[in-house]
């Protein structure tokens, strides 16, 4: 199998040097640059949530080029079963006719909340303003050809549970790298 990740390539994009850059200073300012020349995620994150627009402007010039490198990733698979991890899948209805079957790793909100706050740069609050605007949990699910429930599992428990459904939806596939 071959793993596609859109967050790992959205960070690639909005390093120093990234595709995305150059089109984001441009839309937003310096002001959304750190000093080495990378995004600087807790500038942008405070425009893109606190301005609807800034955050469609933000995702206009960040989308497109992260489909053409997951495209380009893909491709590069040469053949092989392609898993594509899309945070943000129900988003976007341009990634649902890119593949045969959506998995979605369900979680309760007061999990969700506590593991976006557990990382650097975000408090519950600002995790709260991020996930009231994206999908609900009803839209994530709906959208499921099977739902895993990361509720209180440990990570060993989630990996078995995903290469579980990955055997019986890609028989004699190879795991994924780091399951």
């Amino acid at each position: 199998l071959h793993l596609v990740d859109t967050d790992a390539l959205a960070r690639e994009l909005t390093q120093a040097g990234g595709a995305g850059i150059a089109p984001i200073a441009a839309a937003f300012g310096a002001g959304v640059i750190d000093a080495a020349g990378a995004l600087d995620r807790e500038a942008m994150r405070a425009l893109a949530f606190a301005d609807a627009g800034a955050k469609a402007r933000l995702e206009a010039i960040l989308h497109p080029l992260i489909g053409e490198q997951a495209g380009a990733r893909a491709a590069a698979a040469g053949g092989a079963p392609v898993v594509f991890d899309v945070p943000l899948l129900a988003e976007s209805n341009r990634w649902r006719a890119r593949v045969d079957r959506v998995l979605v790793v369900d979680c309760g909100e007061a999990a969700q909340i506590a593991r976006v706050a557990a990382r650097p740069g975000w408090s519950e609050d600002a995790a709260r303003r991020v996930i009231v605007q994206q999908a609900s949990r009803a839209r994530r699910r709906a959208i499921a050809d099977a739902v895993i429930h990361n509720d209180g599992i440990t990570l060993a428990a989630l990996a078995a549970e995903v290469a579980a459904l990955l055997a019986l939806w890609l028989p004699g596939a190879a795991a994924l790298p780091g399951a």
